[in-house]
């Protein structure tokens, strides 16, 4: 079945030194940027899989560069590819939202963080979002959110005002939402990674890349990393 709803993903080049930095120490940089390429390949094969009408990846950073750069490049098929664009986080996803938007589509945006978040689960998130009209918001553990669907992009044009990365980000977006009239409807309460015990944790409910990538760098590792 299809979703009349496009998934968006807001993903970073899994570049050594550029992305998932929190993971270093313990992981050298590269080990770090090998789990964010298996995150990413995760989080796109879930995607594909989830039955949604659109596909849009919202991106930074130079692909070329990345880990698995060859293996993300052909999962991109498909997927239709924007450029992230603003200055600070909450431009660039208020800016993706409107970019994706255009499809006429909800939008339901997700992370490269949460390789747990299996099709199931997103067909389940944006069929929610199509059938009800309500924002659609997916908490995380450490108090941030891991998911947002609306079915208009202007509601996003809030998040330039929320601070990011804080334990209280999650809050302080849901308040921002029924401030202006949305009812917000709670997804499930994701871990996404951000340090090695958030690694930990999502690879033990992980069966994919990110699971089987991490037990590669384990074994590879000294003891004192485990």
């Amino acid at each position: 079945m299809t979703i009349p709803a496009t998934l968006l993903i807001v993903a970073k080049a899994p570049i050594a030194g550029f992305a998932k930095t929190r993971l270093t120490p313990p992981l050298p940089p590269r080990d770090a940027a090998r789990l964010a390429a298996a995150a990413l390949l995760d989080t796109l094969a879930s995607v594909r899989s989830c039955g949604s009408e659109e596909r849009v990846v919202a991106w930074t950073g130079n692909l070329a560069m990345a880990e698995e750069s060859g293996t993300i490049a052909a999962a991109l098929r498909g997927f239709t590819v924007i450029q992230q664009r603003g200055n600070t986080f909450g431009e660039r996803l208020a800016n993706a939202h409107a970019d994706a938007a255009r499809f006429g589509l909800p939008v339901l945006q997700i992370g490269m963080d949460t390789p747990q978040a299996g099709p199931e689960l997103l067909a389940r998130s944006a069929a929610r979002l199509a059938a009800t009209g309500d924002t659609v918001l997916g908490p995380a553990a450490d108090g941030g959110w891991w998911a947002l669907g609306l079915t208009d992009p202007r509601p996003a044009r809030l998040l330039v005002d929320v601070p990011m990365s804080t334990s209280r980000t999650g809050d302080l977006t849901r308040e921002a939402l029924r401030r202006c009239g949305y009812r917000v409807h709670r997804l499930p309460v994701l871990t996404d990674v951000d340090c090695y015990s958030d690694a930990l944790s999502v690879a033990a409910q992980s069966t994919g890349r990110f699971a089987a990538t991490l037990d590669l760098i384990n074994a590879a590792s000294t003891p004192a990393l485990l």
